[in-house]
């Protein structure tokens, strides 16, 4: 699937779901959730969770939630540009040529 695809699809099953509903300032809140949920996914990975009401997670499982976490993110930014009618592959490229021109030399 195309990024422009995964965008319409993203959106159409968030319409589905009726969370379409929610504005902008309620998908930031969303995103910053999901952020977070992805903090924790790393830590899980890197340094543990060192809980006592949680068992150590085979690597497998660890890297299946941490991809669902940015799945997660990934959609809530789809989401967003597609409200303000921005296509990814427009962001995509806006970021690569900021980046491009920003550090030029390097």
């Amino acid at each position: 699937m195309k990024e422009t695809e995964i965008q319409q699809w993203i959106q159409e099953f968030y319409k589905q779901r009726g969370w379409s509903s929610y504005g902008p300032f309620e998908r930031i809140a969303f995103l910053t959730e999901e952020v977070g949920e992805t903090a924790r996914a790393v830590r899980a990975i890197e340094i543990g969770r060192d809980r006592p009401d949680e068992s150590p997670q085979p690597e497998a499982k660890l890297k299946q939630d941490l991809t669902e976490e940015l799945g997660d993110i990934l959609g809530n930014v789809f989401i967003l540009a597609s409200m303000y009618g921005v296509p990814i592959e427009e962001i995509l490229e806006a970021h690569k040529d900021k980046l491009s021109k920003r550090y030029i030399e390097e």
